[in-house]
């Protein structure tokens, strides 16, 4: 009776991490970018029942006359074995604003923070008040060369990622010289988008701010050469891949299979109140 506790509280305690990962899911359903999180369980290692008899000795060994000494196997109950996040493409939306890029396909915009390096799939950008491209929060977009900077209603960005520009409204035409140019007068390859990739995104570690940070599981950022680097579409972002009406349902079942665990307990409490208040009676 006493394993039948352990049982259901590990029930209720792996729901309460299924609760946890779908709530986070919902209050981001709208955030551009968010990749929703996934909770995976796994089982105790089961225990196999055996008959034995009144002492304590089993009355069928392994290797007897008895063609089944096993009777069966006895669950322990589960576990949270890892909470991932699930990087499957999200819905393209239109705004039309030059400040604002969708990836579509696997990969990664590189943003410079505080801290260092970090990776997001939230392609709303602004123009900083030095004229960089930044994120909601301030932190400046990458290309391969270092930080973007540009001019409002000057620049455009291909689908491989290159950033374009008119050298005659930048306030350094010279930081141009050098550079490769299209064969079109007064445009000019600024830079090209900084994306990159892991060998295993799934081990990403989220940061906040649609931010996430390599690990030692995840591999380092690897730099995507042009026949590996997603389309790149300005004037679009890349909303949620959470459906709604799918995590409200898991919600249902969570619930219900936490109510479940919870009649478990207290059933086993009953039993075992009743056995000692039977066994107290005729003690």
């Amino acid at each position: 009776m006493i394993r039948g506790w352990y049982t259901g509280a590990s029930g209720m305690r792996a729901q309460q991490w299924r609760l946890d990962a779908v709530a986070n899911n919902l209050a981001n359903v709208d955030v551009d970018g968010y990749k929703k999180d996934t909770a995976a369980h796994k089982a105790f290692p089961e225990l196999l029942l055996r008959r034995m008899d009144d002492d304590g000795v089993y009355a069928h060994p392994f290797g007897s006359g008895d063609a089944a000494p096993i009777i069966g196997k006895l669950g322990t109950g589960v576990e949270l074995n890892e909470l991932y996040t699930d990087f499957q493409q999200g819905a393209m939306k239109e705004t039309q604003s030059d400040f604002d890029v969708a990836l579509d396909g696997k990969g990664f915009f590189a943003v410079l923070t505080p801290w260092g390096e970090r990776y997001t799939r939230n392609g709303s950008f602004i123009l900083g008040k030095e004229g960089y491209l930044e994120t909601k929060e301030g932190y400046p977009m990458l290309g391969e060369n270092g930080p973007l900077q540009v001019k409002a209603n000057n620049f455009q960005v291909d689908k491989q990622g290159g950033v374009w520009v008119n050298p005659q409204y930048l306030e350094d035409p010279e930081a141009l010289v050098g550079r490769e140019n299209n064969t079109w007068d007064e445009v000019a390859l600024l830079d090209t988008l900084k994306l990159v990739d892991f060998d295993l995104d799934r081990y990403l570690q989220k940061q906040g701010s649609s931010l996430y940070r390599a690990t030692d599981v995840s591999g380092e950022a690897q730099i995507l050469e042009a026949d590996r680097r997603p389309r790149v579409t300005q004037g679009f972002v890349e909303a949620s891949n959470v459906d709604p009406v799918l995590e409200m349902v898991q919600m249902i079942e969570v619930n219900r299979a936490y109510e479940a665990n919870q009649k478990v307990i207290q059933s086993e409490d009953s039993m075992l109140g009743t056995l000692i208040n039977q066994t107290a009676k005729f003690g």
